[in-house]
């Protein structure tokens, strides 16, 4: 655990308010150094709040572009699609820069050239890149802990060489869209946001010096990365710490 940088907070307001601001000033330094400042978006409820509150910052819009790290098998307009709820909480509040924005362009009856669409749109944005160097990728965990949709005992989890791919989920019944593991971890920052005392199970495997990945998914994802922060609600830190 020596390895990882952990940030704790009273509850999930205190955490996004903490990583919106950390966020802002992360975006607003690559930004004066010049290009543009790319960023792999998750979804869940944590992220949803923190969307809502960058939303109502004043940042140079047109120089962020929006990607999605993992998807629902839905249309983009159906309830648990995650592109909708970024659209809800932020991207309708900002000015439009539609070109800016790379969802997943999901076809339910067409997964797996779903995923290579995206994943061909990713190598065109980040040509020449063994994996796509995003500047930040925002991360949850489940309860199982799984991130992205890297869901235990998935065949997403050992990929190597692809960036995104349709990966069943046969515990849930169902199908989501993810980025591999190591299009993660080629991320110059990877933040974790984790709320709630229903996670502490999770992380406390997670969190082990017992490596297991393939039933705690979020375990791929490098602890040793320089650019890798937890942000963690008090109830969800494992009793160990």
């Amino acid at each position: 655990m020596s390895q990882r940088t952990i940030h704790c907070f009273s509850d999930s307001e205190a955490l996004a308010g903490a990583v919106c601001e950390a966020l802002v000033a992360l975006v607003n330094a690559k930004i004066a150094g010049g290009g543009v400042f790319r960023i792999a978006l998750s979804g869940g409820s944590t992220p949803r709040r923190l969307y809502q509150l960058l939303a109502e910052r004043s940042l140079p819009w047109d120089k962020i572009h929006w990607y999605w790290g993992d998807e629902r098998n839905v249309p983009a307009d159906h309830a648990d699609s995650n592109y909708r709820m970024v659209r809800e909480a932020l991207l309708d509040r900002i000015p439009d820069h539609a070109e800016t924005v790379f969802p997943i362009p999901v076809q339910p009856d067409q997964p797996t050239l779903s995923a290579q669409h995206y994943e061909d749109q990713l190598r065109q944005e980040f040509p020449d890149r063994d994996f796509p160097n995003w500047d930040l990728a925002l991360l949850g965990l489940g309860d199982d802990a799984h991130t992205a949709s890297l869901f235990p005992r998935t065949q997403a989890l050992a990929e190597q060489r692809r960036w995104c791919v349709a990966n069943e989920v046969p515990q849930l019944q169902t199908l989501r869209y993810t980025l591999t593991a190591p299009a993660i971890n080629a991320a110059q920052n990877i933040w974790f946001l984790v709320a709630g005392g229903g996670k502490r199970p999770a992380l406390t495997q997670v969190w082990s010096d017992t490596l297991v990945p393939h039933q705690y998914p979020a375990q791929l994802i490098s602890p040793a990365h320089p650019g890798s922060v937890w942000w963690v609600t008090n109830d969800a830190l494992p009793e160990m710490r």
